[in-house]
């Protein structure tokens, strides 16, 4: 534990940050995980829904700092590409 009092101040503060970047980062890896799961079901409307949640979710979270936009962006390149390999199954 930290003897300074501008060391405790930080201790508490990056705690706090932590629990709050916790919840952004859980919700875009629950929501990815439910988009994959929708386009391997091969239902597309259901499939597009859920990877446009998906991307909303990752653009708030690179937004607020708790992940890198590039870890955001390549998430949601990956996840599209998914989603374009079962609307070219459909048709």
């Amino acid at each position: 534990m930290a003897n300074h009092k501008s060391a405790i101040k930080r201790y508490k503060q990056s705690e706090k940050l932590r629990v709050h970047n916790r919840i952004f980062r859980t919700r875009a890896r629950t929501l990815v995980k439910k988009a994959r799961t929708e386009i391997s079901s091969g239902d597309l409307e259901a499939a597009k829904e859920a990877a446009r949640i998906a991307v909303r979710d990752l653009d708030m979270a690179a937004s607020k700092g708790t992940i890198h936009p590039r870890n955001a962006a390549r998430r949601k390149s990956r996840l599209m590409k998914q989603l374009a390999a079962l609307q070219a199954n459909k048709k």
